[in-house]
């Protein structure tokens, strides 16, 4: 590939993410405008599951529920986990070992100059958070998750 079809590609790719909401929305069961997804989501669930924002550690209410229940997707309710494989990382964000089967997809996230693999709900794409191969077993991972981007119903 010549060198300005790169570049020209390139340049396409990137106007098209400030254009509205991002490619890598497209697809999944639950989609809405960008103006919908504001209209319905608080303004930091809006940051975090539409724009890949993080909550401060240690703000989320979520971060110390140890009750019997499941954690949902703020944005679409998709459940996402389970009580059962939540656990304290001491992180500051809610914690899991587990997601519920097919409740989340993952990529790879280059962003802020490291390499990590992003969480999104499969539902509509949210970003979620992060997981890390740190976590205890039976799995050996951490799903850092941002609080706001879920909800939490008791058993």
């Amino acid at each position: 590939m010549q060198r300005r079809t790169f570049l020209s590609l390139l340049m396409m790719g990137g106007a098209g993410t400030c254009l509205g909401a991002p490619a890598a929305f497209a697809g999944y069961p639950v989609t809405k405008s960008d103006a919908e997804w504001k209209k319905i989501l608080s303004p930091a669930a809006y940051d975090v599951l539409r724009h890949q924002g993080t909550e401060m550690p240690y703000s989320s209410p979520l971060d110390m529920i140890y009750k019997k229940g499941t954690y949902a997707c703020a944005g679409c309710n998709t459940a996402l986990f389970s009580s059962d494989t939540k656990y304290d990382s001491q992180t500051g964000w809610p914690s899991f070992w587990k997601p519920l089967a097919g409740a989340v997809d993952t990529r790879t996230d280059t962003s802020e100059m490291m390499i990590r693999t992003e969480v999104l709900c499969h539902g509509c794409g949210g970003h979620l958070g992060h997981v890390f191969t740190d976590g205890p077993k039976p799995t050996g991972l951490r799903y850092c998750m941002n609080g706001v981007a879920m909800t939490f119903k008791a058993a």
